[in-house]
């Protein structure tokens, strides 16, 4: 009887043991997915840039700001764990330069769970004829494995503190880079091992005093340096720096 019951005993902790391990597991990762850094509502409010374009929303939960007219349009990714949200600015100054912008909603906040977001959204949106696609650091770096699964639907591509993942180097592609001198998150390693991926004159710009978490307005982020300038500025000065290597590609070139 009692080898029975320490039989029976040992099934029962083959199963609640794993049980256990599995529900503990579970639980990690939800509090982890749950930890995200909140975009700053107040300050967005805020900030002055051009709120005249029309923004509305896709099927698929993105954010189009429309500017009327355009017939360029960047899709952007956000940042890994940072509330989309946080990036309105930078889209509403983008396209206030007449350039349509479409921020993508990510899963959990990880553009990783969601490589392709981006498919769906040049159906949606058939009047744009030049499509640039980019994101920022965990964003950035998703948005080449894009680029690698479509290369001739993308003119070009934006890395915002980010570098690719995949091997874009034979690809007709132009790419611009931007990082603040003060960022403390960016791997400046692997970043310039990073380069090799790329083709052939990147335009890189390093904005001075800018850090990682200034693109958006979400705060400071762990890791990161003191930034010399506002997230208004660095903003600002992206949206100058995106849009004329934008213009410079020939945006324009069928109606000049």
């Amino acid at each position: 009887m009692e080898r029975r019951n320490g039989r029976k005993q040992r099934r029962i902790l083959w199963i609640v043991i794993p049980a256990a391990v599995l529900v503990l597991l579970l639980c990690a990762s939800l509090i982890y997915l749950e930890r995200y850094y909140h975009a700053d509502e107040e300050a967005i409010a805020a900030f002055s840039a051009d709120r005249t374009v029309e923004e509305r929303t896709l099927a698929g939960g993105e954010t189009v700001f429309d500017p009327g007219g355009a017939t360029v349009g960047l899709i952007f990714y956000p940042g890994g764990k940072v509330d989309e949200a946080a990036y309105v600015p930078l889209m509403r100054a983008i396209s206030s330069k007449g350039i349509l912008c479409v921020l993508c909603r990510m899963p959990f906040r990880l553009a990783v769970l969601d490589s392709h977001a981006a498919d769906g959204v040049r159906e949606a949106l058939p009047e744009i004829a030049h499509w640039y696609i980019g994101g920022h650091s965990l964003g950035g770096a998703v948005a080449s494995i894009e680029v690698k699964a479509h290369p001739d639907t993308y003119e070009g591509m934006l890395l915002l503190a980010s570098y690719s993942n995949e091997d874009l180097s034979t690809e007709a592609l132009r790419v611009l880079s931007i990082y603040g001198s003060e960022d403390g998150v960016l791997n400046h390693e692997a970043y310039e091992q990073a380069k090799a991926k790329l083709p052939d004159g990147v335009a890189e710009t390093v904005i001075e005093g800018g850090c990682h978490a200034g693109f958006g307005m979400y705060g400071a982020q762990d890791g990161d340096g003191t930034p010399a300038i506002t997230s208004e500025e660095q903003i600002r000065i992206a949206t100058e720096l995106i849009a004329d290597w934008i213009d410079n590609g020939g945006r324009y070139a069928e109606n000049p």
